[in-house]
């Protein structure tokens, strides 16, 4: 099944209890609205599926896993409003990745920039290969990790989530990524990533459905009130979204 996007699209497919969930879009694999919107829906639609016992989410292409936020919609924005129904797209995202009763598998195999970042954290278990670099870029253009912030200091420790905020300009490379927990695993190349990848999604196929809706339910302790804290946060990505700072570094880092 694919949801065509304009520029994009969300493709879902389930093989042997597996469903994977893949997203594209031409512009480094960035998320606008309408492919949060749908991812979401996925996300939830697959933890609701009897058929589904675990989720693979990966991006396509070669290149960056996920590039963030997209910037063409970030300079269509025009009042705190629009800006707090958008960034409340990766709200509602992390917060369906959250609550779904089934393991979520990433599959990263490139570059993750801000928002990809909290998309990766949300994730139960990431699986990655060399080249699958971090930054948290959101104060280079006037706002900040605000929305993502929660699940990516609560995968990696709030030390390593204030360096990734405050230098938001640099790479930190895949290794570090991995030693401070974001990824589970580290490959050197695309092929060992997959093969890790095949194993453990059909391990988990062939586990206890039960067990691991209980073992989610205990990850995630203490994230109950994330509905409302990500949509609080969400309103200050909006408001800042539509400062002069940002309007112009918005368009700069478009004009790249």
């Amino acid at each position: 099944m694919i949801h065509e996007i304009q520029n994009g699209h969300v493709r879902v497919e389930t093989h042997n209890s597996v469903t994977t969930i893949e997203f594209y879009h031409p512009q480094s694999n960035s998320l606008p609205g309408r492919l949060l919107e749908e991812l979401t829906t996925e996300i939830h639609g697959a933890g609701n599926n009897s058929d589904t016992k675990v989720i693979l989410l990966r991006s396509a292409g070669t290149r960056a896993f996920c590039a963030g936020a997209s910037f063409d919609e970030l300079a269509l924005i025009g009042n705190k409003d629009e800006g707090q129904h958008f960034f409340s797209g990766f709200a509602h995202l992390i917060n369906a990745m959250r609550k779904c009763p089934k393991f979520i598998v990433a599959r990263v195999h490139g570059r993750c920039v801000g928002g990809g970042v909290g998309l990766v954290a949300a994730a139960d278990y990431a699986i990655a290969v060399e080249g699958s670099d971090v930054k948290l870029s959101e104060l280079a253009i006037g706002i900040g990790p605000f929305v993502v912030g929660p699940v990516v200091e609560r995968k990696i420790g709030f030390s390593a989530f204030t360096q990734l905020s405050i230098d938001a300009n640099l790479w930190r490379n895949a290794d570090w990524a991995r030693k401070k927990g974001l990824y589970a695993e580290l490959h050197p190349d695309i092929t060992g990533m997959d093969e890790s990848i095949q194993r453990l999604t059909e391990t988990l196929a062939h586990s206890s459905p039960e067990a691991m809706v209980e073992m989610k339910k205990i990850f995630w302790q203490g994230t109950e009130h994330w509905d409302k804290l990500l949509a609080e946060r969400a309103a200050i990505s909006g408001r800042l979204i539509t400062t002069d700072f940002s309007r112009k570094a918005v368009q700069k880092a478009k004009s790249k």
